[in-house]
């Protein structure tokens, strides 16, 4: 069986992946909070724990892998835009608007995600459906003296918890010297965070032994993960901007409800998107949702490609040249293998993904297979990295049309050869040459005939008005 290995966040060192049920391999990843479109940064982690995804499908079997990617559907940040849908004039009632507005963007999600070639996970959690499982948790924490109420809310004693910091490498003490943020009178210390909290009468609530109220943002992914995964399940991942304090209280919480347990064993971390080479932002005018760039009209593969071609613990930067860049070379990769029926992944793939998700590594080897015009195992290739949405999509043919379109300016090559062979004039032999080679073709001729191959800069578009 395939080695697997990767880089354990929690222990900081590349590690050998072996699951806890070889038959139920188990991975939980910290999905959206419902109230907007899906920003690029949001985007990259879907497309890495995809590739996992892939891999351990493939390494243990597709009925042996279960991916939980949860949707944050009740958070003070939905209820903030849906007051504001509210004050345009919506005359529904807060909770109406919130549902309406949760299940449209959720379809949003799913629309842009799928664009980027990412399969849906075995199981996709609302918050909202896993209230009683929280506040059980939260009892459970309240029960153990992990947890206290105080003014209607329940907050994690942070002090409870000696491992607390492990994740991110910080002690309690550290943290609250660099903390910014105001203190609640309630508080017993700083560092202590809610686990429920009392909501409006017009805000969604549900009942609880502490009033009225909602669940805070960290015991939703513990108490999702706890209840469809286990105690102790195989690799947790999301975005470095995730680990804390989102992470770092998930662990705390999770491992004190459950002390014999150890929660996550794999921690994987994606670190963010740049734009231009600049931190996205709306100030600098450089931030896009998915949606923005597919609208632009860059194909999902293309943007799934930029993403790959950054291991996944670097900075992703998205830039124009790297996408028309990665545009060209699909369009070589696609030339290529249109033809040929979708196999097994090659090995030289899986090698590459199991050293810790090397997608830049498995980028190299598309390289390769083109070079090798290994039409086999760039077509398998490039369906196993979820590179062949649409087909050709990207350009303004298809592929066999594509294919034709080559064959017949190779038949009108052949023929004006033929005929400069009789007249002994090749001026025109040598300017339709010229054409094709400035629409990036590689002109082959020899005595068995013409042949034309796209090369790194090929443009379908200056083929227009050569046959």
């Amino acid at each position: 069986m395939t080695q697997i290995t990767l880089h354990n966040t929690r222990t900081r060192r590349k590690e050998a992946f072996t699951p806890i049920d070889h038959d139920n391999v188990r991975m939980y990843v910290c999905g959206p909070t419902v109230y907007d479109r899906a920003h690029l940064g949001n985007a990259r982690p879907v497309v890495v724990f995809d590739v996992l995804y892939r891999l351990l499908r493939h390494v243990y079997g597709k009925d042996h892998v279960t991916y939980v990617r949860n949707f944050t559907d009740v958070d003070d940040k939905i209820n903030a835009r849906a007051r504001d849908i509210q004050a345009r004039g919506d005359t529904r009632d807060l909770n109406a608007i919130i549902r309406s507005l949760t299940d449209e963007t959720i379809d949003w999600y799913h629309a842009d995600m799928d664009a980027l070639g990412a399969l849906r996970p075995s199981v996709e959690p609302r918050a909202t459906e896993f209230i009683g499982q929280m506040v059980g948790m939260i009892e459970g924490l309240v029960a153990k003296g992990h947890a206290y109420a105080a003014e209607g809310h329940v907050l994690f004693d942070v002090r409870s918890y000696p491992e607390y910091g492990r994740l991110s490498g910080r002690t309690v003490d550290d943290m609250i010297a660099g903390a910014r943020v105001e203190v609640a009178p309630y508080k017993r210390d700083p560092m202590d965070f809610v686990l429920w909290k009392p909501s409006a009468s017009d805000e969604p609530g549900w009942d609880s032994p502490w009033g009225r109220g909602r669940p805070g943002w960290h015991i939703e992914c513990s108490a999702m993960a706890d209840e469809l995964l286990g105690a102790s399940f195989d690799i947790h991942g999301g975005g470095i901007d995730l680990q804390f304090p989102h992470h770092e209280n998930e662990i705390a919480q999770s491992c004190c409800a459950h002390p014999d347990a150890g929660f996550a064993n794999f921690w994987l971390h994606n670190e963010m998107v740049q734009v231009e080479g600049k931190k996205m932002s709306k100030s600098l005018g450089n931030f896009f949702t998915v949606r923005d760039l597919l609208e632009q009209g860059w194909p999902g593969e293309v943007i799934r490609f930029v993403m790959l071609s950054t291991h996944y613990r670097k900075p992703m930067d998205w830039t124009e040249e790297k996408a028309r860049e990665a545009e060209r070379e699909l369009s070589r990769f696609k030339s290529l293998a249109h033809q040929q029926r979708v196999g097994a992944p090659p090995e030289a793939i899986i090698k590459a993904l199991s050293d810790d998700l090397n997608s830049h590594g498995a980028l190299t080897c598309l390289r390769e297979f083109y070079r090798q015009r290994d039409s086999v195992s760039m077509a398998a290739a490039l369906d196993f990295l979820g590179l062949n949405l649409g087909g050709m999509a990207y350009w303004k043919d298809d592929s066999e049309s594509i294919t034709q379109r080559l064959e017949g300016l190779s038949e009108v090559l052949s023929a004006l050869r033929k005929s400069a062979k009789s007249n002994k004039d090749f001026g025109p032999v040598d300017d339709f040459k010229r054409r094709l080679v400035s629409a990036g073709l590689e002109v082959r001729m020899s005595k068995e005939g013409v042949e034309l191959v796209p090369g790194p800069d090929f443009n379908p578009s200056k083929l227009e008005g050569l046959e």
